[in-house]
């Protein structure tokens, strides 16, 4: 039995895809959007924000003008390591910012909203609006 080689490579069809999409032709962003967890009780929400290294000096919170949550969080770093007199032999920066507009519920009480930063999550308290005496779903409507 004889064995059939092959002269021309078997693997041109990944490279052809390595080339295309790990090329300049695709914009790949390299900014992550943080992880959210929102959690509802009986008197409030909670929004959780992975917001690991940040402080509360990083973490701006407002609402619009159209009344939603937006949140901002912006860490610049820099490392340096130099000696006098010499040049630069590394040098690093960091930078991450973050941006989230959240759709808030009508039952949020808006002046109440607070917020914290601890362990590397961004806690935002959203408390509800207190319940008031409502009528009834069911009843009879009397016809006139």
């Amino acid at each position: 039995m004889t064995t059939i080689r092959r002269n021309y490579p078997t693997n041109w069809l990944p490279d052809v895809f390595e080339d295309l999409f790990n090329g300049s032709f695709i914009h790949r962003p390299t900014a992550t959007r943080p992880a959210i967890n929102v959690v509802e009780d009986d008197k409030q929400y909670r929004a959780e924000v992975a917001a690991p290294g940040m402080s509360k000096d990083d973490v701006h919170i407002h609402l619009n003008e159209d009344g939603n949550l937006v949140i901002n969080l912006e860490k610049k770093e820099e490392h340096k390591e130099d000696q006098e007199p010499a040049r630069y032999l590394r040098r690093e920066f960091s930078y991450t910012k973050f941006q989230q507009t959240l759709l808030l519920p009508e039952d949020i009480e808006k002046e109440q909203i607070s917020a914290r930063v601890a362990d590397g999550i961004l806690t935002v308290t959203l408390p509800k609006v207190k319940p008031t005496e409502k009528t009834p779903l069911k009843r009879n409507i009397e016809v006139l």
